[in-house]
């Protein structure tokens, strides 16, 4: 068997093909991956995929393609770098990081820019195959490489990756260069991607389209020139292109004749006063509408003239095409200044030349040199493009430029009649004949873009004696023609009368260069024109060229030429490089001829222009020394002062370039041996007389040329030693070390008078350092170090600041730093002490910092990261001693500094910044053991070193701080980083020894702490947020260094031991940040510490009360800014749980943790819902969660009320405006009406308590206003209202009691929608803590009914599974990983039972008491017990009844609260059956009422409600009931039931007499076409009597009142008569209230005996109708008959079904419920009194009183007593005393007596059942009975008047059971009571949770509160209301015994909030 054997030179590939890996071990490889391989077998590799080195695995040889690559760290932990060129690894790596990038970029949705990286990613593509083929030519690999790297730096800028340093096309190592090198490759790299150079030249480029214009049909000639209008002039040549007759170029197919390129324009000629002018020119007749046949002869006639604005095309980037507009001048004298009037708007002499002439051009400015202009658009130049230059030279002078270019311009011509009455058409033919008198063919170019000719002919004006031309040719003659040349200049007169001939008349002529060899002189030449015949012969030049030419040179007798009028005037002007028109150059050149002229020639040298200078240097150099060999003596100065003038004009920027030149002069040309001698003496003698020269001018002209006449004097000595072998070697280094003692002297003065030697100084210095390359030609490098160091060092120290030697010192010593003595070791040990010292005083003073910033770069870059050499140490020791703390202060200075707003400054601020940094991080790095040993030791007292260290920490804080470098340069970041943690590493060495135990300094420890806090939080050293391959990278390099920091924090708090104490619990926060970081070694290290921390704390006072609040205050901050986990979580509990296992405190340790965890839970859980897509619902549950743990576990007010502000938004972004109200008065609730100032908080100002509060109150109604809970507003009103008349403030008290007004008149006029509750169980682990397994109820939306509602919550959890049954889940689905939603809907129980079932009150007061203000829900659920009789199913039929109480009431904060308890009780078959017909009663009567008072349009609802009750009985119904219960079987077996039985045949008489009075009243409203109907009705009536054997109702029934009240007392009092029973009898009879079951009916059954078999059927689920039965629930009692209210026992398809979300429902059934009773309207009831029993007889309660019955939750379903109200169908109550009933919201009390005692005692006790009237006192109260008796104390239902959550009651604890009021002592629960008594006295009494809204102070006055929410205070009829001090003197007073203190329920308030 074969082994694996570890490769030896294969170690890496890449993939050729895809490999599945399904042998055994095998690893999955895809196409394109890279793999290193670790062995090999037989044709096997074994290795790994380098993204991913975790898995290692077996794969194919022959799948692989080797390649070469170098081996690092050979052995376990080898790594493999690929020997590829480095340009291909980046790009191949680039690309794969994009791939990943790009496909997102897809899935975002950012098209743009995904097609723009796919191009630039093929590009790149293409590229690396030419590379890698390697066939490119140097030239073209170093182009692809460029262009390559392009496309890499913009696609990683485009995707937001990593600025890459890049040296010559290829990434460098960071590791391999200096950190000042590092830096300036990135900033380099940067400035060029910010800012472009701006560019000193420009070309505009101009492409002629077409001329547009409809009176055409000649040939054209155009010219394009540019025009200055400021100076009146042309500033280049013509460019001209030739039209056809159709205005398109002649020549299409020469794209060179069309376009052209004015180059050279300078900056200062983009201006708005220069001008593209163009002119056109027409070839034909010489008038434009002449006819053909006049003559056929061609002129060249003028046509039109256009201008452009350069400055309007600096706008437009590209080729814009411009049409521009042609004008035609007025007059055809004025056509040479039509240009000239058309931008000056002279509008009277030009004219538009047609009202559709357009010149279309392409007119585009181009920036930079030519050479880069051909690079960037090479199609332009490949295609052709004419080159138009300008006038004369451009800026910058190029050396080897060759040009000779005379330009003529012909302005003007003067001329005589000639004999003719008429002025002549005058044409000017001009010529250019060289020396022989023979035409120079080719030489008279009008213009670039077409071919110079051999003759050039003006356009003729009409008739004109006087034209001007102002045209411009060019006679680029070659240099060695032109002397003897001339131009000549012919006169013809054109006839347009004869055939058009074209008659000589004169000509002129001008020579080219004078005898003396100068050119013609620039400027204007007036010309004589010489007569002559048309048949003169010309051809003879000689004989006319000895005529004179010219006006200006005649000799002065001639004035027979002078005065004749006709003349010629042209302007010449002369560019060229070779020729001159200047005889003092020629007098220097000829020196020889004219010795005597020397000394005149030399001093007018200076005078000479610059540009002729340098066009013959060479010449005049060779003149110069020539003089200076021959005659030193004589002209040694003046030679001296000759050359320095040449040098110091070469530095003139315009001549620059001519330096090459003098330096190619210097080595190759010059020969002058001698002349060192002459140079050194004069420049000595210069320098000597610097000290004594009053005008320093002078010198310090010499001194700038030092630099070029020290290279003459090197190369004069070199020459010498050449041609001697070195002879007077020891006299020259004599001479130059005179020199040199002369320079230092000079230089070491000070200004001494008015002489301004530091000026002179200062020019010497800026010159000096270019000498050293000089002198090092002749001198050993130390030599030359020596020169340096003395004359530098001779300078002097003390100088003003604002001296200009200063900062001429500082770049002195930069390019000496720069020089090539500094970079050799050998003299910088020599240079750089004097070097530091200048250094040092500048950064002292903070001076030229930018210099000093990369003079300390150059210094730090030469040192070699490995460099072993002793010199290098010590060099580092050096700087190290002079800089250092120096550099550590300038970086806090500079960085702390304000910044400048100016934009410009910004940068270089942040340069320097920078500089210093990348400065102190290559210093540090540097330093090894023994420098930081001796930099410790060179601090002699403690304070030093503690300055020391505080700099240098608070230096690396800045270091870390993300706007130090611009996000983009990680790789800075990563070597700072790595640095900054080496240097804390040795320096917490000195940490420990010197400032632990006695010598203690906290500033420094907590600098420490606060430096590695920061540096481990950096966002640049979170690897988990990079991509695999950069975190890859960065732990290869570096490790991750913040688990590095981290131990070094843990080791160093180790070592505090007892001063840990000082950082508990500052440094709690920030620790409990650095835990957050996701690095589980990170983890493991840090939170042990805060064991630690609760161990000191605990030992110093006994409790760790101040870890826990610093822990939970920074917790919240940090988890909502997206810090921490759920692994953080568990881990933070599990660690912590077992360190403190074996403590003694561990009970309060566990205690803290646990707290500490849940906190993390909720805060968790808030921050998952907040994200971006969560649904609101979620997020309110949640912050409610959050809220009560702080306000109930945590006891954090200012976090609370955040929490509450929170959620107010997040209710009012939902449109939930209720529950925002109620949120708000958490708040509210907190605060007092008092004067007390609040601090600014949240968006809240600086305001009093009474002025928040007040607004707070507004808020509140408002939003109470748009959630139409008008009654929660009104109590709100009355409470602020209280206030403004407490103040005075009557115009706010009028605006608060008209807003009051407005909502009673909303309650009655606008429609309020009651929404659906339905109760929903979380169930499973999967749910967020704050629903895990818990149950809830919910408010529905308007119009949500179960389906929808079940639809939104699976909407909201997606992944959750809907259960399908009503029963409680069991543990496995508790425990289960999944999520459960189990939803159902519940019928509310309302507690305002007083309002609910009181008579004339209107049906939208009901309304909002039987929604609001909920405590307890119900659900129903039939079943059968025992054995289910197929009979009769009835008899087994009973009802499990599940009562929830939830921990508040609903609406509240929230639309959702949890319930606290769940109550189950079981109704027997006969309670059921008595439920069943009392709703069914109670519907009937609402029906009869509604039709009787006409509050129904359509009578068939009542139809269809009597048809369902009569044929339902008639078929069995009401006999099924008779056969179950009224047996004698049954009656001996449930002797208990006995009143039961009696109530339920008292009810089906009832129902009877009912139905038979509703026949009746229906037979007055029935139509006639359902007259069959209502007789069929009446029979079946009476069959239904006979079957229930009723002859005649009892007595007690036809006593009993049909009384149907309409809702309104009045209503309900004039109808009394006709309500009566049909016969009519007047009797009243007492009548028990209804049995109260809390069920309701939902529709109308078809027949009794049908809903036996389908509550059978509902629950087995078959019967399509099954609901049927069950949803003729009983209900609470309730007389009213407009209220019954409905319940919904809704659960999911599976649980028995309703009727109100259930789809299974007949047409029938759906249409009874629709119109017999709405989903609303179903009575809700507690369980009724034995009518047997005494003492549960019910007790009447008057009417205005405001304790609302409860049945007590304790008590069993049976003995539950509710005490209704007085109602119309009470048999205690006439009908009159309907009148004295009021609405639930009274009006406030005028007066109000004593309180009452209890009411229980006062009803008269029932004995015996009797179908006689029993006499009770009618109860008719009074509006005084109404008031007091609303005081009573010990109602049991304060909480049921709470539930609006708003009125501000005392919260009573009274005991229900007790006849008695408590005492006022009782009352007052004190603010400290405990939460446990708190909450049972909540629960007894059902009063709200601890921050309720009824539970607030009022320190001003008691507001008084309707009756019915509240208990209002005992005080007499209202006063005149006092004034506000009396009110405060009052509230100071003892308290009333009627005055209840209220409980506050939290802590006082932070005073500040």
């Amino acid at each position: 068997m074969n082994m694996w054997i570890p490769t030896e030179h294969e170690k890496y590939g890449v993939v050729l093909a895809s490999f599945r890996g399904t042998v055994q071990h095998g690893l999955p490889l895809e196409i394109g991956d890279t793999v290193q391989i670790l062995e090999k077998c037989e044709g096997w590799y074994r290795g790994f995929i380098l993204k991913n080195p975790n898995v290692k695995g077996i794969f194919p040889g022959n799948y692989i393609h080797l390649k070469n690559a170098h081996i690092k760290n050979k052995g376990q932990f080898e790594t493999v770098v690929p020997t590829e060129d480095s340009v291909i690894t980046e790009m191949t790596s680039t690309l794969r990081d994009w791939g990943a990038m790009w496909k997102q970029l897809f899935v975002k949705n950012e098209g743009d820019l995904f097609h723009r990286l796919w191009h630039v990613m093929n590009e790149i593509l293409d590229l690396r195959r030419q590379v890698l083929v390697g066939h490119l030519t140097h030239d073209r690999m170093r182009d692809v490489k460029q262009h390559i790297t392009a496309r890499l730096d913009w696609g990683n800028e485009q995707l937001g990756l990593d600025l890459v340093p890049r040296r010559e096309f290829s990434m460098v190592d960071p590791d391999e260069i200096s950190v000042t090198e590092l830096y300036r490759l990135m900033e380099h790299r940067h400035r060029k991607k910010e800012t472009p150079t701006p560019v000193s030249t420009h070309h505009m480029f101009v492409q002629l389209k077409s001329l547009m214009s409809s009176n055409l049909g000649e040939e054209l000639e155009v010219f394009f020139f540019i025009y200055d209008s400021r100076e009146n002039k042309p500033l280049s040549e013509r460019f001209f292109v030739k039209l056809n007759k159709n205005g398109l170029p002649k020549f299409p197919e020469k794209t060179e004749r069309q376009c052209t390129l004015f180059v050279d324009l300078g900056s200062g000629d983009l201006r708005k006063d220069v001008y593209i002018v163009v002119h056109i020119i027409r070839i034909g007749r010489m008038g434009a509408g002449e006819k053909k046949n006049t003559c056929n002869v061609q002129y060249r006639r003028p046509f039109g003239c256009a201008v452009v604005s350069i400055a309007d095309l600096l706008t437009a980037d590209s080729k814009d095409d411009h049409l521009l507009k042609v004008y035609a001048c007025n007059t055809e004298s004025d056509w040479s200044q039509t240009h000239d009037n058309i931008i000056k708007k002279v509008n009277s002499r030009y004219n538009l030349s047609g009202s559709n002439t357009g010149l279309a051009v392409a007119l585009q400015l181009l920036h930079g040199d030519i050479e880069q202009l051909r690079r960037e658009y090479m199609v332009l130049f490949t295609r052709g493009v004419s080159i138009t230059k300008k006038l004369g030279f451009s800026d910058v002078i190029m050396p080897g430029e060759m040009r000779n270019d005379l330009y003529i311009t012909l302005e003007k011509g003067e001329f005589e009649k000639g004999g003719k009455s008429v002025a002549r058409n005058v044409e000017v033919t001009a010529y250019a004949l060289d020396i022989d008198g023979q035409i120079l063919k080719g030489f008279v170019a009008v213009g670039s873009g077409e071919p110079g000719g051999d003759e050039y002919h003006t356009f003729v004006l009409y008739h004109n004696n006087s034209p001007r031309w102002a045209e411009l040719i060019k006679l680029p003659i070659p240099v060695d023609m032109f002397r003897g040349s001339h131009v000549r200049f012919e006169f013809r007169h054109c006839s347009t009368k004869d055939k058009g001939e074209k008659k000589l008349f004169g000509f002129s002529f001008v020579p080219l260069m004078q005898e003396d060899g100068r050119t013609l002189p620039d400027g204007t030449h007036e010309l004589i024109v010489h007569k002559c015949e048309e048949n003169a012969n010309l051809q003879d030049c000689a004989r006319y060229l000895k005529l004179p030419f010219s006006k200006s040179n005649l000799p002065g007798n001639n004035q027979t030429v002078k005065g004749t009028k006709e003349s010629l005037w042209i302007t010449s002007f002369l560019c060229s490089t070779k020729l001159t028109q200047n005889g003092d150059m020629l007098d220097l050149l000829k020196w020889r001829a004219h010795p005597e002229r020397i000394s005149d020639s030399l001093s007018k040298l200076k005078e000479i222009d610059g540009s002729e200078i340098v066009k013959f240097l060479q010449d005049t150099l060779d003149t110069l020394f020539g003089i200076l060999d021959e005659s030193s003596q004589k002209y040694a100065l003046k030679v001296f002062d000759s050359l320095v003038h040449i040098i110091n004009l070469l530095q003139d920027s315009k001549f620059q370039h001519f330096k090459p030149v003098m330096d190619t002069y210097i080595e190759g040309h010059f020969a002058g041996a001698l002349s060192y001698r002459d140079l050194i003496k004069v420049l000595k003698w210069y320098v000597d007389r610097i000290i004594e020269a009053d005008r320093q001018e002078h010198i310090q002209q010499v001194l700038k040329a030092t630099e070029y006449i020290f290279k003459y004097i090197i190369q004069s000595r070199r020459l010498f030693a050449l041609a001697t072998g070195g002879q007077s070697e020891e006299e020259f280094r004599c001479c130059m070390h005179e020199l040199f003692m002369s320079i230092r002297f000079f230089l070491s003065q000070e200004n001494k008078g008015s002489r301004p030697i530091t000026q002179t100084q200062a020019v010497f210095l800026q010159q000096f350092p270019a000498v050293y390359g000089e002198l090092l030609k002749l001198f050993t490098v130390r030599e030359v170090a020596a020169f340096v160091r003395e004359t530098l060092g001779s300078l002097p120290t003390a100088s003003q600041a604002d001296c200009p030697l200063e900062a001429v010192k500082l770049h002195c010593i930069t390019k000496t730093v720069e020089s090539q003595i500094y970079i050799n070791p050998e003299s910088r040990c020599i240079l750089l002490p004097v070097v530091l010292r200048l250094l040092q005083a500048h950064l002292q003073e903070q001076r030229d910092l930018i210099m000093c910033a990369h003079i300390l770069t150059c210094m730090l870059s030469l040192l070699k990261k490995d460099d072993a050499e002793p010199t290098a140490s010590e060099e580092v020791d050096l700087i190290v001693e002079s800089v250092l703390a120096v550099l550590l202060r300038t970086i806090l200075e500079v960085a702390n500094r304000p910044q400048p707003t100016g934009p410009t400054l910004r940068p270089q601020v942040q340069d320097v910044t920078g500089e210093f940094v990348s400065c102190l991080l290559a210093l540090l790095r540097h330093m090894k053991d023994r420098h930081y040993q001796q930099l410790l030791q060179r601090f002699t007292s403690k304070d030093d070193l503690r300055d020391f260290l505080l700099h240098i920490f608070t230096v690396f804080r800045i270091l870390i701080r993300p706007e130090m470098f611009p996000k983009d340069w990680a790789v800075m970041r990563l070597v700072t980083n790595n640095i900054i943690i080496t240097t804390v590493l040795y320096l917490s060495d000195a940490l420990r020894k010197n400032f632990l135990s006695d010598k203690f300094d906290y500033k420094v420890w907590d600098s420490y702490f606060c430096l590695s806090v920061i540096f481990i939080n950096q966002p640049c050293l979170q690897l988990e947020t990079f991509s695999a391959s950069k975190r890859k990278k960065i732990l290869e390099k570096y490790g991750d260094m913040r688990v590095m920091m981290g131990c070094e924090i843990f080791s160093m708090w180790q070592n505090l031991g007892e001063h840990k104490l000082n950082f508990i619990p500052a440094m709690i926060g920030p620790f409990l940040e650095v835990t957050l970081v996701p690095q589980p070694d990170l983890r493991n290290v840090m939170i042990p510490i805060f064991h630690d921390m609760m161990d000191w704390e605990q030992r110093r006072s006994g409790n760790f009360k101040q870890v826990e609040a610093k822990l939970i205050d920074k917790l919240d901050s940090l988890l909502s800014e997206g810090k921490g986990d759920e692994t953080y979580r568990e881990l933070f509990n599990s660690i912590l749980l077992k360190k403190i296992e074996r403590e003694t405190w561990r009970e309060s340790g566990i205690s803290l943790i646990a707290t500490v965890t849940r906190l993390m839970e909720r805060l968790l859980d808030y921050r998952d819902c907040m994200k971006l897509g969560e649904v609101d619902g979620k997020k309110i549950g949640c912050t409610v969660s959050l809220l009560n743990f702080y306000k109930t576990e945590l006891n954090k007010e200012e976090m609370y009320i955040r929490y509450i502000h929170k959620l107010y938004d997040l209710h009012l972004k939902a449109q939930n405006y209720t529950e925002a109200s109620y949120t708000l008065l958490l708040y509210d609730e907190l605060l007092e009406w008092s004067e007390r100032p609040l601090r600014e908080f949240l968006s809240y100002p600086m305001q009093s308590e009474w002025q928040r509060k007040e607004y707070l109150h507004l808020t509140i109604i408002q939003n109470f206003d748009r959630g139409k809970c008008w009654e929660n507003g009104i109590i709100l009103c009355r409470e602020l209202a209280d206030q403004y008349e407490s103040y005075y403030d009557y115009r706010n008290l009028s605006k608060m009691r008209m807003m009051e007004a407005s909502f009673y008149d909303k309650i009655m006029d606008q429609q309020r929608l009651e929404p659906e509750f339905f109760r929903v169980g979380f169930y499973g682990k999967k749910f967020p803590f704050f629903l895990r397994n818990k149950e809830f109820v919910c408010r529905g939306h308007d119009y949500e009914r179960l389906e929808a509602f079940q639809q939104r919550m699976l909407n909201e959890f997606p992944h959750a599974i809907a259960m399908q049954h009503a029963n409680q889940p069991d543990q496995t689905i508790y425990q289960a990983e999944a999520q459960y939603l189990q939803i159902y809907a519940v019928t509310p129980i309302p507690d305002s039972q007083d309002v609910l079932q009181r008579d004339g009150v209107p049906d939208n007061i009901k309304s909002f008491y039987k929604v609001n203000h909920i405590w307890r829900f119900r659900y129903d659920r039939p079943f059968h017990k025992g054995t289910k009789d197929k009979e009769n199913e009835f008899k087994s039929l009973w009802v499990e009844r599940t009562t929830l109480t939830l921990v508040q009431s609903l609406p509240g904060i929230s639309r959702w609260f949890e319930v606290e308890r769940r109550e189950l009780v079981e109704v027997s078959p006969l309670e059921n059956a008595i439920e069943v017909i009392e709703n069914k009663n109670l519907q009937l009567r609402t029906l009869i009422t509604q039709c009787q008072t006409r509050q129904m349009q359509n009578i068939n609802p009542l139809t269809m409600c009597l048809n369902g009750v009569i044929d339902a009985a008639v078929n069995g119904g009401l006999a099924r009931y008779q056969e179950a219960f009224f047996v004698k079987d049954y009656i001996m077996n449930h002797p208990e039931d006995g009143d039961k039985i009696g109530r339920l045949r008292e009810l089906m008489f009832e129902q009877a007499h009912i139905l038979e009075f509703g026949l009746t009243v229906h037979e007055k409203f029935v139509p006639q076409d359902m007259r069959p109907l209502h007789k069929k009705l009446v029979d079946q009536f009476h069959l239904m009597k006979s079957s229930l054997g009723i002859q005649e109702f009892p007595a007690y029934v036809r006593a009993s009142p049909i009384h149907f009240t309409n809702g309104s007392p009045r209503a309900g009092r004039n109808s009394a008569p006709n309500i009566m029973s049909p016969e009519g009898g007047a009797r009243v009879v007492s009548r028990r209230s209804p049995l109260s079951y809390p069920a309701v009916n939902r529709y109308s059954s078809s027949s009794l005996s049908s809903q036996a078999s389908n509550e059978v059927s509902n629950i087995t689920g078959q019967s399509e109708s099954s609901d049927e039965v069950f949803n003729m629930q009983p209900s609470l009692s309730s007389s009213s008959l407009s209220s019954n209210h409905s319940a919904s026992p809704n659960v999911t398809s599976s649980a028995p079904s309703s009727a109100r979300g259930s789809p299974q429902l007949s047409d029938k059934q759906k249409h009874s419920r629709e119109n017999c009773i709405s989903s609303r309207e179903r009575p809700c009831s507690a369980i009724y009194p034995n009518p047997l029993d005494p003492t549960q007889r019910p007790v009447p309660h008057p009417a205005g009183d405001a304790s609302l019955p409860r049945s007590d939750p304790n008590i069993s379903t049976p003995d539950k007593v509710v005490k209704p109200a007085p109602s119309s169908w009470s048999l205690d109550m006439q009908l009159s005393d309907l009148n004295g009933k009021v609405p639930p919201v009274p009006p406030r009390p005028p007066y109000t007596g004593s309180p009452a005692k209890t009411t229980r005692s006062q009803s008269p006790v029932m004995t015996s059942r009797s179908p006689q009237k029993i006499s009770a006192p009618p109860f008719t109260p009074s509006p005084t009975e109404c008031q007091t008796t609303g005081l009573v104390s010990n109602s049991p239902v304060l909480s049921g008047s709470y539930s609006s959550g708003i009125s501000s009651l005392s919260r009573c604890s009274v005991s229900e059971a007790s006849g008695t009021e408590n005492t006022p002592t009782e009352h007052a629960l004190p603010n400290s009571a405990s939460s446990g008594s708190d909450e049972l006295i909540r629960r007894e009494n059902k009063t709200p949770p601890p921050y309720s809204i009824h539970e607030r102070n009022n320190p001003r006055r008691q507001v008084p509160l309707p009756p019915s929410l509240s208990i209002p205070p005992s005080i007499d009829a209202p006063p005149i209301p006092p004034k506000p001090h009396q009110i405060r003197r009052q509230n100071t007073e003892p308290r009333r015994p009627d005055q209840f203190p209220r409980p506050r329920p939290i802590p006082r308030k932070v005073s500040q909030l």
